[in-house]
C-alpha cells in the first residue's frame, strides 16, 4: 500500500487565494474574499476582466460576511478579536466612501433583509437599546441613518420582511420555553399573536407566499419530522402540506425571486438532498450535472435576472471550486479552485457509517480512514473521535480540513451524530434533554466500543477531540470514561454547566429558560449539573490533555478552561494550555490556526502512534 503524500499544516488550514463569490445584482460584477496582509479582504472584479479592486484593508482580522448593498455598494460585517459584536460597513465598488454603519461600542449588528430590490436601505437588528434583544431598524447605506421599525418588547426573537421589504413577522419566545408567532397585515397596524406553542414543536417561517398572504415555512407540529407547510398567519393555521420526508428533517427552502415559484426543498440524509418543486429549476440541476460530473454542488449567487449563477462544487475530497453559469449560453466558467495545493487524490473518503446505542436508538456517523485503507482492510488503526459543536447540529458529508488533516497523518477520524443532532427528528432531539455528559456521551462511547469490536480501532490508540459542545464531550470523556482514550484536545469547550450558565452572551438570557430544560436548571437539578460538569471530576483525568481557548470567548468563557487547568495543577498534573488573546469561540487567525494545529499534531503524535500498518 502506498501512504498518502504527507502535506504541511498551513496546506490545510491556510485561507483560499480567493472565495466566498458574489454576483452583483447586475450580474457585471464578482465580489470575492482573498488575503491581503494575511487578513481575508473583499475585492471586485468587471466579470470578463482580469484586473481587480481591493476595497478593505483590514489586518487585525479576517472579513467573514459581505453582501451587494445595489451594484455600486458592498456591505459588509466585522468584530473586533473574536468577541461577535459585528459592527456593518459599507464600502462602494471604487474602494470609495468607506463607512462604518453601525459603529456602536458592545453592540451586535443582525442582517434582517438586504432589501434587494431597495437600492438605499437594509433592515438590520440592533441590541444597542437593550443588550438582551434585537430592534429592528431602516438603514440607509450610503449615510448611516437609522429609522427604528418597531421596539422590541423583550421577548422577540427574530424579525421577517414581505417580498416588498415590509416588516410583518416576528417569533417571540415566553421564558425561551413557549415559542409564538406574531403577525401584522401592514406597517402601521400592531403585531399580534397568532399561535403559540412549547419550544419543542416549533414552525420555522421560511419566507412569504409570492402575493405576500400566506407563510412558507418548516414545521413538525403534529409530526416528529419537520415538513414544508403553507401556514395562514390570519387563522393561525397550516393550509397544505408541502413536502415531507419520512425520515429527515427537511429544513431548506429555494425560490426564484424572478419568476416567483418555489425551486426546491432541502434535507440532508448522509449528504444533501433536493426535492424539486420547478422542472425548470431541476433542467438547470441537471444540465450541471452533466457538465460537472460526479461532484456535489450548490448555488451561492445570482443576478437580479437570475441569468447568471455563481456555482459552488465539492467532494469530502476536494475544497471546491467556484464557477459562473450564464444560463442564456448554457455556458459555465472556472473562476478559481479553493486549495489547488491538495491534490483530491491523496485526500481521504468520508464514508457513512451506523449503529446501535446501548438503549437501541440508530446513531448515525461518519467514519474517515487514512488513503489506502477500508472497511475490509482497516484494522488496528490509531482513531481521533471528533464529536461536533452545537451539539443541536450535526456533522455533514464534504471537504473538512480538520478531518483530512488528521486522516493524512495516519489516523482514522470518526464523527458521530449523537442523539440531539439535527436533522434526525424531533423525538431523537428531544433525546438530547438533560443528557450532557450522560446519554448523549454513552453514544460516543458506543460508536467508539463498535469500533473496537469491529477490528478497526487499536483500543490503546484512541484520542478524543472537540471543539465547543465537542470540547465538552472531550472532557467528559476523559472525566466519565478515563480508560478509554489515550490522548485528548479540548478546544474552546465547556467545563462547568454552573458557570457556563453564567457567563452566556447577553442576547441568549431571554432564551435561559429554555436552556434550563435542554441542558439542566441550576438550582432544580443542582446534583445533574455538578454530576454532568467535568470541572468536578478532573480528579478522575489521567489522560494526556491539551486545552485551546480564545481569551474573548463569548460563549464559552476563558474560565471554562481556566478552572480545568488551575484542578489539574492543583493536584500536580500539568496540562498543555493554549490562549490566543485576540481570538474568540474558534481561532479565526491564519497564524493562530497553524499554532494550534501544530501543537495538536506534535500532542497526538506523542501519545499515539502516527502510523499504522495493515495485519
Amino acid at each position: 500500500m502506498i501512504p498518502a503524500k504527507q502535506y504541511a499544516v498551513e496546506d490545510f488550514f491556510k485561507n483560499p487565494e480567493k472565495s466566498s463569490f458574489q454576483l452583483s445584482p447586475d450580474g457585471r460584477y464578482y465580489a470575492y474574499l482573498a488575503p491581503y496582509m494575511r487578513r481575508m479582504n473583499i475585492f471586485v472584479q468587471e466579470i470578463g476582466k482580469d484586473a481587480s479592486i481591493r476595497l478593505t484593508s483590514d489586518t487585525a482580522r479576517d472579513i467573514s460576511q459581505f453582501f451587494w448593498g445595489n451594484n455600486k455598494r458592498i456591505l459588509y460585517l466585522k468584530d473586533t478579536g473574536g468577541d461577535e459584536n459585528f459592527k456593518l460597513f459599507g464600502v462602494d465598488i471604487d474602494g470609495t466612501n468607506l463607512k462604518g454603519l453601525t459603529d456602536f461600542d458592545k453592540v451586535r449588528t443582525e442582517v434582517i433583509d438586504d432589501l434587494p430590490d431597495i437600492d438605499e436601505f437594509v433592515i438590520v437588528g440592533l441590541n444597542k437599546r437593550n443588550p438582551q434583544v434585537f430592534d429592528p431598524y431602516r438603514l440607509n447605506i450610503n449615510t448611516g441613518e437609522l429609522t427604528m421599525l418597531a421596539e422590541n418588547p423583550g421577548n422577540i426573537q427574530s424579525w421577517m420582511t414581505d417580498h416588498e421589504g415590509k416588516l410583518r413577522l416576528a417569533t417571540a419566545i415566553d421564558g425561551g420555553v413557549n415559542t409564538s408567532i406574531l403577525y401584522r397585515e401592514t406597517e402601521a397596524e400592531p403585531f399580534k399573536t397568532v399561535l403559540t406553542t412549547n419550544f419543542k414543536e416549533s414552525l420555522t417561517p421560511e419566507f412569504f407566499t409570492f402575493d405576500n398572504k400566506n407563510i412558507y415555512a418548516s414545521s413538525n407540529l403534529g409530526r416528529d419530522k419537520s415538513a414544508i407547510v403553507e401556514f395562514d398567519p390570519r387563522t393561525g393555521k397550516e393550509v397544505k402540506m408541502l413536502y415531507e420526508n419520512k425520515d429527515y428533517d427537511v429544513d431548506g427552502l429555494f425560490f426564484s425571486k424572478a419568476r416567483k415559484v418555489l425551486t426546491a426543498a432541502r434535507y440532508t440524509s448522509w449528504k444533501r438532498e433536493r426535492y424539486f418543486f420547478d422542472k425548470q429549476f431541476e433542467g438547470m440541476v441537471d444540465k450541471l450535472k452533466s457538465k460537472l460530473g460526479d461532484i456535489e454542488f450548490g448555488f451561492v449567487s445570482n443576478d437580479k435576472a437570475e441569468k447568471k449563477f455563481i456555482v459552488y462544487s465539492f467532494s469530502d475530497k476536494y475544497l471546491g471550486s467556484y464557477y459562473l453559469y450564464d444560463t442564456e449560453a448554457d455556458k459555465l466558467d472556472k473562476i478559481t479552485d479553493l486549495g489547488p495545493w491538495l491534490d483530491a487524490n491523496e485526500m481521504a473518503s468520508m464514508k457513512p457509517i451506523d449503529f446501535k446505542s446501548r438503549d437501541g436508538l440508530t446513531i448515525n456517523g461518519y467514519l474517515t480512514l487514512p488513503k489506502g485503507y477500508d472497511m475490509d482492510n482497516a484494522r488496528d488503526l490509531p482513531v481521533v473521535v471528533n464529536p461536533h459543536g452545537g451539539p443541536w447540529y450535526r456533522d455533514q458529508w464534504g471537504f473538512n480540513p480538520e478531518v483530512q488533516f488528521l486522516a493524512n497523518r495516519g489516523y482514522a477520524v470518526f464523527q458521530v451524530n449523537f442523539r440531539g443532532s439535527t436533522g434526525y427528528g424531533r423525538k431523537f432531539w428531544e433525546a438530547s434533554f438533560k443528557q450532557w455528559g450522560k446519554n448523549m456521551q454513552n453514544d460516543i462511547t458506543d460508536g467508539v466500543n463498535w469500533l473496537i469490536d469491529k477490528g478497526i480501532a487499536d483500543k490503546s490508540r484512541i484520542a478524543i477531540y472537540g471543539g465547543s459542545y465537542g470540547g465538552y464531550a472531550t472532557l467528559a470523556g476523559v472525566t466519565f470514561t478515563p480508560d478509554l482514550y489515550a490522548a485528548a484536545v479540548d478546544y474552546v469547550g465547556v467545563s462547568n454547566l454552573f458557570t457556563f450558565m453564567n457567563t452566556i452572551p447577553p442576547y441568549w438570557k431571554p432564551m435561559l429558560d429554555m436552556m434550563h430544560e435542554m441542558v439542566g436548571d441550576p438550582v432544580k437539578d443542582s446534583a445533574l449539573m455538578r454530576e454532568a460538569s467535568p470541572v468536578f471530576h478532573v480528579d478522575k483525568i489521567k489522560t494526556p490533555l491539551f486545552i485551546a481557548q480564545g481569551a474573548n470567548d463569548p460563549r464559552v468563557n476563558k474560565a471554562e478552561s481556566d478552572q480545568v487547568v488551575e484542578a489539574l495543577k492543583k493536584r500536580g498534573i500539568e496540562v498543555e494550555y493554549m490562549v490566543k488573546n485576540n481570538e474568540g469561540h474558534g481561532f479565526g487567525n491564519e497564524e493562530n490556526r497553524y499554532d494550534f494545529y501544530r501543537a495538536m499534531e506534535k500532542f497526538l503524535g506523542e501519545h499515539l502512534k502516527k502510523t499504522a500498518e495493515v495485519k
